[in-house]
């Protein structure tokens, strides 16, 4: 009122009244939109509704290039994370001892052999390594060496 009627200054109105002045440059709550965000979190949940396995970076140069508007990526990646539409990340589960090459059949003697290393210990805690190696076909040992170190030479 008294900016509008006495055409006071913002500053002197303020002090004259004990309001500071950032609280007079705030914008009343009923005049604000409960979320100023409500049309960019339709098209996000649409965008994503369209593209499932695309993530917030897709649908912000979607935003940007498709469609014009002009928003910071940080904004898009905060409204991606609050809609929960973060793309689950698949890591399929690497099983031991499957291979792409197809198993070589044991059909006949020398075809296929099979190594082996274990490691133990003495009762003076000194290690010991053991290398076998058996035929497939025969199942007879080819190769036993017991070394507490084994080198190439061996």
């Amino acid at each position: 009122m008294l900016v509008n009627t006495m055409k006071l200054s913002k500053r002197l109105a303020c002090r004259a009244v004990g309001l500071p002045r950032s609280t007079y440059a705030r914008t009343p709550i009923a005049q604000t939109p409960a979320d100023p965000d409500a049309a960019l979190r339709a098209i996000l949940r649409a965008y994503a509704r369209e593209h499932p396995v695309h993530g917030f970076r897709r649908a912000w140069a979607h935003l940007r290039l498709d469609q014009g508007v002009v928003v910071n990526k940080k904004k898009i990646h905060r409204l991606w994370k609050e809609e929960g539409l973060q793309v689950r990340i698949y890591h399929p589960r690497k099983r031991a001892g499957i291979s792409s090459f197809p198993q070589v059949e044991a059909d006949a003697p020398n075809i296929v052999w099979a190594i082996d290393f274990q490691f133990d210990s003495t009762v003076d805690g000194k290690a010991i390594k053991i290398a076998s190696m058996i035929d497939e076909h025969t199942r007879l040992s080819v190769l036993n060496i017991v070394e507490r170190s084994i080198t190439e030479e061996s």
